[in-house]
């Protein structure tokens, strides 16, 4: 997925009240951004860490531009817009680089479902043959290699997966997909030390027929690609 317009370099100056930050953008000038990121976002808020900003292009916007991209303090790029999550996997999807994923001939996104008053991030069709995906855009590392999910305890990540839980009880395919925006990512599992009620909801979808799936994503101030599948690791 290539960005259109081309993403802007900036500097962090601190992001506070969760959907804000201050950023200093080349030229000087000091601006407040949207942070489309609902997590802590652990590790990629430091003072002074290099960023980049999508252009809405919209002038009548409250805040115009958008934080994209995040860097660690190795210099690793981190994608933290949770929005790009689903468009790389919808992509992957299409073009075929999702194995696990192909032999569906209709696919929709943000459909209703459940008992709970959701909506599944992709459905995918085939006749009677329905699959249902959702998707998490995964940011945190909390040990070298590993990426966790959630960087935050979630209430909302658990009621997604007793959904899928009841769509494959009704004799749905069900998936709960992790696209992890970090090339430093070797393998998957849940945040115990976060929310350790995620990682047993997590294990349950598991042990009950949700397939569990962690795809690693190439992050540049270029592109994005969703290329690598990565071991989901679940043992305590």
């Amino acid at each position: 997925m290539h960005y259109f317009p081309e993403l802007i370099p900036a500097i962090l100056i601190r992001r506070y009240k969760r959907f804000l930050a201050d950023v200093r953008l080349e030229t000087g000038e000091e601006i407040t951004v949207h942070t489309p990121n609902t997590g802590r976002m652990l590790g990629l808020t430091g003072a002074g860490s290099p960023i980049w900003l999508k252009d809405s292009q919209n002038p009548k916007r409250k805040y115009r531009y958008s934080w994209v991209i995040a860097t660690t303090d190795t210099g690793v790029a981190v994608g933290v817009d949770t929005l790009l999550a689903n468009r790389l996997v919808v992509e992957g999807i299409q073009t075929g680089s999702i194995a696990e994923l192909q032999g569906y001939v209709g696919l929709e996104t943000e459909v209703r479902y459940g008992n709970e008053n959701s909506r599944i991030d992709i459905l995918l069709q085939n006749g009677d043959e329905a699959c249902y995906v959702e998707v998490k855009n995964v940011t945190a590392m909390l040990e070298p290699g590993t990426a966790v999910f959630p960087d935050a305890v979630s209430e909302r990540g658990r009621k997604h997966l007793r959904e899928l839980m009841l769509m494959k009880q009704q004799g749905a395919r069900a998936v709960m997909f992790f696209c992890v925006m970090r090339e430093d990512a070797q393998s998957f599992c849940p945040a115990d030390e976060i929310d350790p009620g995620y990682g047993l909801s997590l294990r349950q979808a598991a042990a009950a027929g949700v397939e569990i799936l962690a795809y690693r994503a190439r992050v540049s101030a270029v592109e994005m690609l969703l290329h690598t599948r990565l071991p989901v690791e679940l043992s305590l």
